[in-house]
């Protein structure tokens, strides 16, 4: 009963994993478009404080003098840190390998295109060497999973030897 609940942790895990190459390959498609249009609203903002003769901090700094303007500031402060963020982690995405994109989860953090590829994503079957791969490593992940937490359950109803 144990092999068999193990060998279904293991077979639930190779589905769930093998799925990451495809999921990643479309979230890296998604963070590619937001970066896009992120360095469209820098670009131009840039643009404007050059032709004013301003850096971007000193044409933020005159961005404002009322609630709104102020408001706007911030929003465009917020704009540009993620902007930087969305385009180094889309460079260390684009550079890795499904599998190596495998070891950094930290690099598919940005929570507005993780969420829109979550919405649209359908699993596939794995055709590739990487879904493969994955799907390797995630049979064995779920089967010690579950073997580790039958072992624990059971631990108290072990028979104990007798000299």
């Amino acid at each position: 009963m144990v092999r068999v609940l193990a060998l279904a942790g293991g077979i639930a895990g190779a589905a769930a994993l093998s799925q990451f190459p495809e999921f990643s390959q479309q979230y890296l498609q998604r963070l590619a478009g937001q970066a896009d249009a992120l360095q469209a609203v820098v670009e131009d903002f840039d643009r404007s404080a050059a032709r004013n003769l301003l850096s971007r901090d000193e044409a933020l700094a005159q961005v404002q003098g009322t609630p709104f303007l102020e408001d706007r500031r911030a929003d465009l402060t917020r704009t540009f840190a993620r902007a930087e963020r969305v385009a180094g982690d889309l460079a260390l995405l684009r550079a890795a390998t499904p599998l190596e994109r495998l070891m950094m989860p930290q690099r598919l953090a940005e929570p507005e295109t993780f969420a829109a590829t979550w919405a649209d994503f359908r699993p596939a079957v794995p055709v590739t060497v990487d879904g493969a791969i994955t799907a390797g490593i995630g049979f064995l992940g779920g089967w010690g999973v579950v073997n580790a937490l039958l072992a624990l359950l059971m631990w108290p109803f072990r028979r104990r030897r007798v000299a």
